[in-house]
């Protein structure tokens, strides 16, 4: 039987099931098994490799924040310092200058420390797929 958009030469070939053998069963879907797990591995290799961009990201961010916070420490404690010398005297004006850039890297730290724990080590859509491929070859031996 032909659908008119094939050559009337190809036809599919059609053969009863019984005409397979079991080994020739058994070794597709070994194949189709080891297709479907090499297909699980480059998902769980995209997953890690997002998070650890993700990772990457928020540490660098965490590494950017903590050398800003010390540059700016530096230089405009220097200049309140002297500013506040003015006022007072020069040791509790360092005092008054390190307490404030203390606040600084704190607030700093807990945004990095924030984004660190939005990042998942945990491929949850591969652990999903595998469990879903788990449970379809259970119902297939039933």
């Amino acid at each position: 039987m032909t659908t008119g958009y094939e050559p009337e030469h190809i036809r599919p070939v059609e053969r009863p099931v019984e005409d397979e053998s079991i080994g020739h069963l058994m070794s597709e879907v070994l194949q189709d098994v080891s297709k479907l797990f090499r297909q699980e591995v480059a998902l769980a290799k995209a997953e890690l490799k997002e998070e650890a961009s993700k990772a990457g990201k928020a540490g660098g961010m965490l590494a950017g924040a903590g050398f800003a916070g010390y540059m700016v420490a530096v230089l405009l404690s220097l200049a309140l310092v002297f500013a506040l010398d003015a006022v007072m005297p020069l040791g509790w004006a360092a005092v008054i200058v390190a307490v404030l850039w203390a606040i600084v890297g704190g607030v700093l730290y807990s945004v990095g420390r924030k984004r660190m724990k939005d990042v998942d080590p945990v491929p949850r859509q591969t652990v999903e797929t595998l469990r879903e491929d788990a449970q379809w070859v259970r119902d297939q031996r039933n």
